[in-house]
């Protein structure tokens, strides 16, 4: 493989999306918090490209932290699809576990929805602990996909994933249900930055693993910088595949309907 064929995106800006404490949040978000728990303590997390954004909710006395998602009118995958998804999942892999969802009218027959889940006890592998430990955060990332590919039966998944579309395109190498946005900010790690967890699986669905480990594997460097896919796919248990992963790399980067999350 010729490497100056490979989509080459621009970097990740982390501080834009890996959102600090204090960090104002929407008027809009902020009514359905006090809804759902009056009083809570509000910890703003991440900030998607459409403007989405996800905080940790802490209710008083509450023995646990909740997070919710949040989406403003604009969005690129529907809430309700996610939680479609989560809930499948949850029976055979850890996710989050859904516990609520619903919409809000803003007017003018705009609609923000929003998704209420469980915390889980870990990090997203792009905060600045694991960015300082790229060998940890990358072999967690390789081993949970691993995980997912093998966990989620694919003869029993009933929603679809992305696919190549041409006469161009490579053959299928192996048939899983993917993540569907396989980048690192979507996995969390536990406190000894072990795999604990997927988060946004919107576009989760019966796919080639492909479309999961060029993605996962490309973002590695917007994350942690250059030289760390042999030990991602060490970590997964494959060779890297350069058809494969240009093709769908190609696809993710020129696909208007991507997740982005």
């Amino acid at each position: 493989m010729s490497e100056n064929r490979e989509p080459r995106p621009a970097q990740v800006d982390l501080s834009a999306q890996l959102l600090a404490a204090g960090t104002p949040l929407p008027a809009a978000l902020m009514s359905i918090v006090e809804r759902l728990a009056p009083r809570a303590a509000v910890v703003p997390l991440w900030r998607n490209e459409l403007g989405g954004i996800t905080v940790r909710i802490d209710p008083p006395r509450a023995r646990s932290s909740l997070v919710l998602k949040f989406s403003p009118p604009g969005r690129e995958i529907e809430l309700a699809d996610e939680r479609a998804r989560l809930e499948w999942a949850a029976s055979f892999h850890p996710v989050p576990r859904v516990l609520d969802a619903g919409q809000l009218e803003l007017g003018d027959d705009a609609l923000a929805q929003w998704l209420l889940m469980t915390a889980l006890p870990g990090e997203s592998a792009v905060t600045d602990r694991w960015r300082s430990e790229p060998r940890t955060a990358v072999r967690a990332i390789g081993e949970g996909l691993r995980l997912l590919h093998e966990a989620l039966p694919v003869e029993e998944c009933p929603f679809v994933g992305p696919r190549l579309e041409g006469d161009t395109a490579p053959p299928v190498d192996r048939l899983v249900v993917a993540h569907g946005d396989g980048c690192a900010p979507n996995t969390l790690l536990d406190e000894r930055g072990r795999f604990l967890a997927h988060v946004d699986l919107g576009a989760l669905g019966v796919s080639d693993r492909w479309s999961d480990l060029a993605i996962a594997s490309m973002s590695l460097e917007w994350n942690y910088g250059a030289g760390w896919e042999d030990e991602f796919f060490a970590a997964y248990g494959i060779e890297p595949d350069p058809d494969l992963n240009r093709a769908w790399r190609d696809r993710w980067v020129g696909s208007p309907d991507r997740a982005v999350d």
